[in-house]
């Protein structure tokens, strides 16, 4: 993997102290986004200034704001600048060490992946993300930084990025939209060797954006982020990569050009030449164009050919859970800004670039769909979870008419979360005590055998340390939002002194919208209040989240819980925290006991705010949907539903309201509140033991990267390598081959069948239909649908050569073994080619009439 070794960096941007000795090794502590998780550094930042430190969490606003005789009196500190060479020291030690990678696959052909994503959640000291999407993709480049997969990331800068939260006086959202300034965000211009800033020209209709480009270090893995703010541009172009999920359907498409093409451009003009390009939600998916281009160039191949072959290193990775989902755009829209690109870069149609975002590809007014896209360009595609990976092969359908959906190519690669960024300091310490220091810097494997040792009375002091200190964390924030939304003196000032330490506390944060019901819990209000206010059991609920400014909807359920949560006789149970970021979400996962998750069923398509919560001993209570459909057990925590879809059904709202307030009331709350006499809540810390210890690692990102890398990563860097070879030979032979196929395909067809019934089984005869030039290309053989959740059974069927009787027909046969009904066997005909994925990359199919 190339490491800029064609261009300058300026480590100290923006920075005003070059000249004080020592600080350059501050400025390398503070670019590296290590210090989001290592939080051995947060003591250096601390020391510098404490009240900016806890306001900004960024230790590179800090470096920028303290005075210069701050910096040299701090550097001259004997014991300081101790703890600085330490940091230094430990990093190049990491930098250095041999990684799972290394030890495990380094004889493989991967040697770069290329990661695009619309959003990215690093640190709040660089807010470019909005929620599980840009979790995703952060706490994935971290875990690559720790197990050593070459990856380099590609995103967007945005100016304003998404919006900040105020709750106004009424209860209501309010959004606002502050300016990242670049200078004060831990980020590097990329520069070119003569001192020039790296900028890219991109072509939109009748006139060009220039991009600025942008370095972010985090460990050994850097993240390149374009940004359209450039002088140069016209005013409204300027602000193309102003906010993250703002505007209409214009802005999102230049948008998504922009981290497409833009970001394949990026790599090329770093000289960064990946085998493998990981598309993060479809967003990115013009990447796979710019990609083939490239090869076109190269090799001198026709787009169809071209594309064959740079198609085998994309993987998709999809996390939309509703059709809605998918990002579609007009056709007058994708004609106005890539007509020309697919004439004069592509060398397609208008025609055929929309047949490639399509399902009927003759259908002129069908939208242009970017997972379509996504999907047709790539070698492999995943959902994010078991059961999403099943949704969207449903979702997928359309493209593979007649296939079974059990087929559908469409696997699953279930989320993971960076455990290193969540956990707090006193669940490290525990962690570290059983685990040991080095426990997240390979596949995690084993790890559940050494957790089962610690002792009950270790997990509830790390329990009551954490929620203690969550509760200080409340007390000191709540009174700033309850000033901001209008408040009084004295209701600020009852602010400081709500919740208790040693009260149950449930938890729920995420984005409110109406297929999460986040007010499930307000089913039955004074049922709730019942609950909240038991004088034996009392209860607090801690909520946070963000509406997206236009979902109405959303702006309603956030206002409903504000209202409840103000009402006297349950003001000091429940609180309502404004502006949800990964700081608020950090202090949640780790202070709370129960996290509560009631989206329907099954529009999670993973979920990851309660794999958050694993790693802090908190216990999850929620749908059996996403991840948490294939963690659940009875001795891990508590779930709702039935695991069927039952729609946004009223009458089953009211129903999974019942069973979650039956479940906190006979359950959740007397598990919690029933001590031994020790005071020890052994059935609570069972459940803690348990989930911990089986649920951490396999919930980890290290799991999740370790299936990325060996069962997607490594297979497609191989398939790439082969199909590339001379010159991309063999997407022109796969062309012809397809080409051939599809104009006899009509007249191929199944005839007769005989069954014979043998020893342990059934012998079939078949014939069928075939012209010789195309039988070598395609596979008849015996399918029937799995038993049981197995998977379906497939018997090739070999040809009988004696029984043909002229050049178009053909006789295939195969005897089974099995106790199954002969009836249940269906002849097939498909696709057959080597080293092609069928029906991914060639949907045709026959069954026998």
């Amino acid at each position: 993997m190339n490491n800029n070794k064609t261009l300058g960096r300026d480590p100290l941007y923006g920075f005003l102290h070059t000249e004080v000795e020592g600080v350059e090794a501050l400025a390398q502590l503070a670019l590296d986004i290590r210090w989001s998780w290592n939080h051995a550094a947060d003591e250096i930042w601390e020391q510098l200034d404490s009240a900016l430190w806890e306001m900004t969490r960024n230790p590179w606003i800090i470096l920028q704001t303290v005075s210069r005789e701050q910096l040299e009196q701090k550097l001259k500190d004997a014991d300081f600048r101790q703890k600085v060479d330490k940091m230094i020291q430990e990093n190049e030690d990491t930098k250095n060490s041999v990684t799972w990678f290394q030890k495990n696959h380094s004889d493989t052909p991967l040697s770069c992946v290329a990661y695009l994503s619309m959003e990215y959640m690093l640190t709040e000291g660089l807010p470019i993300y909005s929620g599980g999407l840009g979790n995703v993709a952060g706490d994935q480049l971290k875990a690559a930084n720790d197990m050593g997969v070459p990856i380099v990331a590609v995103g967007l800068l945005y100016q304003q990025g998404y919006f900040r939260q105020v709750i106004g006086k009424d209860g209501s959202q309010e959004e606002f939209y502050p300016y990242n300034d670049p200078g004060q965000l831990p980020i590097m211009p990329l520069r070119k060797p003569n001192g020039e800033w790296l900028r890219l020209q991109i072509s939109f209709p009748g006139y060009s954006v220039w991009l600025r480009t942008w370095e972010v270090q985090i460990g050994n893995v850097r993240l390149y982020l374009l940004d359209s703010n450039d002088v140069t541009n016209f005013p409204p172009h300027r602000s193309i990569t102003s906010e993250l999920y703002g505007g209409g359907p214009e802005l999102r498409l230049q948008q998504e050009i922009i981290l497409g093409i833009g970001g394949w451009r990026l790599l090329n003009e770093l000289n960064i030449k990946p085998e493998v390009c990981h598309l993060n939600e479809g967003h990115a998916a013009f990447a796979i164009l710019e990609r083939t281009k490239d090869f076109m160039k190269q090799t001198g191949l026709p787009f169809e050919a071209a594309l064959s072959v740079t198609r085998t290193g994309n993987l998709f990775t999809t996390h939309t859970a509703v059709p809605a989902g998918f990002d579609r755009f007009a056709p007058n829209l994708i004609a106005q800004y890539l007509s020309e690109y697919a004439l004069n870069n592509l060398g397609i149609s208008l025609e055929e670039f929309f047949a490639l975002g399509r399902i009927n590809s003759f259908d002129n007014s069908e939208p242009f769909n970017m997972a379509y896209l996504a999907i047709h360009g790539s070698g492999a595609v995943n959902g994010v979870s078991r059961l999403h990976g099943s949704k969207s092969r449903e979702l997928f359908r359309p493209l593979f008419p007649h296939w079974p959906d059990v087929e559908i190519p469409v696997g699953y690669v279930t989320n993971g979360v960076h455990m290193r960024s969540w956990d707090s300091k006193a669940a490290d310490d525990l962690w570290t005590e059983a685990c040991g220091k080095e426990r997240w810097l390979d596949a995690a494997e084993g790890l559940h055998e050494h957790i089962k040792d610690v002792t009950d009375e270790r997990l509830w002091e790390m329990r009551t340390a954490a929620r203690k200190n969550f509760i200080e964390f409340i007390r000191k924030r709540l009174p700033h939002i309850v000033e901001v939304s209008g408040g009084t003196a004295e209701e600020v000032q009852q602010a400081k002194k709500l919740f208790e330490p040693d009260t149950f506390t449930l938890g729920f944060a995420r984005r409110f919208a109406t297929y999460k019901r986040p007010n499930l819990l307000l089913h039955d209000k004074e049922r709730l209040i019942g609950i909240l206010t038991n004088p034996d059991k009392p209860v607090q609920i801690v909520i946070a989240g963000k509406a997206h400014p236009a979902d109405m909807a959303g702006h309603e359920l956030i206002q409903e819980w504000v209202i409840f949560s103000r009402r006297p006789e349950v003001r000091s149970h429940v609180v309502f925290l404004s502006d949800y970021d990964i700081f608020l979400t950090e202090q949640m996962v780790q202070g709370v006991d129960v996290w509560l998750n009631t989206p329907r069923r099954p529009w999670e398509a993973s979920g990851t705010s309660g794999m958050k919560a694993l790693v802090n001993g908190v216990i999850n209570f929620s749908e059996l949907d996403g991840w948490w459909d294939e963690a659940y057990t009875p001795e891990v925590g508590w779930a709702l539903g039935d695991r069927k879809e039952h729609g946004d059904s009223p009458e089953w709202d009211a129903q999974e309201a019942n069973q979650l307030y039956h479940l906190l009331e006979t359950e959740v709350i007397p598990a919690f509140y029933d001590r031994n006499e020790k005071g020890i809540p052994l059935q609570w810390t069972s459940k803690m033991h348990k989930s911990m210890a089986e649920l951490t690692p396999q919930f980890s990102t290290n799991r999740t990267l370790k299936e990325y890398t060996e069962q997607y990563y490594i297979p497609a860097a191989q398939a790439y390598k082969n199909r590339s070879a001379t010159n991309g030979e063999a997407g022109s032979q796969i062309i012809n081959r397809k080409q051939t196929l599809r104009e006899n395909w009509e007249s191929i067809h199944v005839g007769n069948v005989q069954i014979d019934e043998v020893e342990k089984g059934h012998h079939f005869r078949v014939q069928v239909f075939i012209k010789e030039s195309a039988k070598e290309n395609v596979l008849v053989e015996l399918y029937a649908d799995g038993i049981n959740d197995a998977k379906p059974e497939r018997i090739k069927m070999e040809p009988d050569t004696d029984k043909s009787n002229n050049a178009e027909e053909h006789f295939y046969q195969a005897t089974v073994e099995t106790e199954r009904n002969a009836t249940d066997f269906t002849v097939r005909i498909i696709p057959n080619y080597e080293g092609v994925s069928v029906p991914l990359e060639d949907n045709l199919i026959h069954w026998q009439n």
